[in-house]
């Protein structure tokens, strides 16, 4: 063990601790930016680029990222002396200073990480002027990129690379004009991307948001001529309790769908109906497949795979093109329900497929 002071505090941690985790452990808390870390999957980005993380180790002459410094025997820290406040702040401002100052109708205001720590810092004026860094605005059908906003942390190209395997983001660019991106800056659909979102969700500022359909539902709920339904995925009831203080994967079924009636949806479905349409259309046809192999036929494909989740299908058509006879052709769950609802489910009830608005509620920005 490697005992060491932070702040006046004595503890203990193992070889090979960052600072930032030793001060953790001493209840000391440290802001960070661009530092993210999937506990449960050994994953941790912290390549120390914003310094906010900074701190003084005394004997030594420069201030060090606590992020990526391990602690030695002996080592004294300070976290929240004048010299390192200092610093941090001049950090912050030079970041907000290459920030476009539109947080009143940012996708990510009130959950923004950089908005937060100008509030903790106390910044109500940016000293620094001069020349900002823009670039073009890149939407596709799930995922807005404001690029302007981006502040390099590298959180999503950490998700992409490592955690989903997907390679569709990186840094381009040097100095002032680097920036994460697909390769050769093209648009986000046109690269590998297969909208699984992750990247969305590690972002700290507005950089990278999903694309919001909010105010077209609005409307159409706001239109007496339109009839709409909702269809909700079996993941969605058991992880939007959480956002209102429940304990993680609480069932909320019987009040999401009476919240869903209370905002105007004429008609609430679970996708788990579509999801046993699915089984049955790919289970037929990995029948079907079984006979023609079994029939001496040549060109069957087998094993089959599903082609329920529409990431996963992106996924394989940009990696393994050369297999794209593997899977099964059946329509995912939300695509066989939107189906349904817009012809069997509209004749049903007697209303025309153009008054007919069909609403999912996914886990994932790859179904939008």
């Amino acid at each position: 063990m490697i005992r060491l002071t932070i702040d006046k505090k004595t503890v203990e941690v193992e070889p090979g601790t960052t600072i930032l985790k030793a001060a953790h452990k001493a209840g000391v808390e440290i802001p960070t930016l661009c530092h993210f870390e999937l506990c449960d999957m050994g994953i941790e980005n912290k390549p120390g680029g914003c310094r906010i993380c900074v701190v003084e180790v005394e004997g030594r002459r420069n201030l060090a990222p606590s992020c990526m410094t391990e602690v030695q025997e002996g080592m004294v820290i300070n976290t929240h002396n004048i010299r390192v406040l200092n610093a941090r702040t001049t950090v912050l401002k030079l970041i907000i200073s290459d920030h476009p100052f539109d947080c009143l109708v940012c996708a990510k205001s009130g959950d923004c990480e950089l908005q937060d720590l100008a509030r903790q810092f106390g910044i109500r004026t940016v000293p620094y002027g001069g020349e900002q860094s823009h670039y073009r605005k890149d939407t596709s059908p799930s995922i807005i990129r404001d690029v302007d906003k981006c502040i390099m942390c590298r959180r999503c190209e950490m998700m992409c690379n490592e955690v989903q395997t997907v390679g569709a983001l990186s840094a381009v660019n040097r100095g002032f004009m680097s920036v994460v991106a697909p390769a050769f800056e093209m648009n986000l659909e046109d690269s590998p991307c297969t909208y699984c979102g992750q990247c969305v969700s590690v972002c700290p500022t507005g950089a990278l948001t999903e694309v919001d359909h909010t105010n077209e539902i609005i409307r159409a709920l706001s239109d007496p001529k339109k009839t709409v339904v909702v269809q909700t995925a079996p993941a969605v009831r058991a992880a939007l309790g959480e956002e209102f203080g429940l304990e993680p994967g609480t069932l909320v079924t019987g009040r999401m769908v009476s919240a869903l009636r209370e905002l105007g949806f004429d008609h609430v479905f679970d996708t788990d109906f579509s999801a046993d349409l699915t089984i049955m259309e790919e289970g037929t046809e990995l029948l079907q497949r079984l006979r023609g192999h079994l029939a001496g036929d040549p060109n069957v494909r087998l094993p089959i795979l599903t082609s329920c989740c529409p990431g996963w299908v992106n996924f394989f058509e940009h990696n393994f093109p050369d297999l794209l006879d593997v899977p099964s052709t059946a329509k995912s769950p939300q695509q066989m329900f939107g189906a349904i609802a817009k012809s069997w489910f509209a004749d049903r009830i007697g209303v025309e497929r153009k008054d007919l608005v069909v609403v999912s509620i996914m886990p994932c920005l790859a179904k939008k």
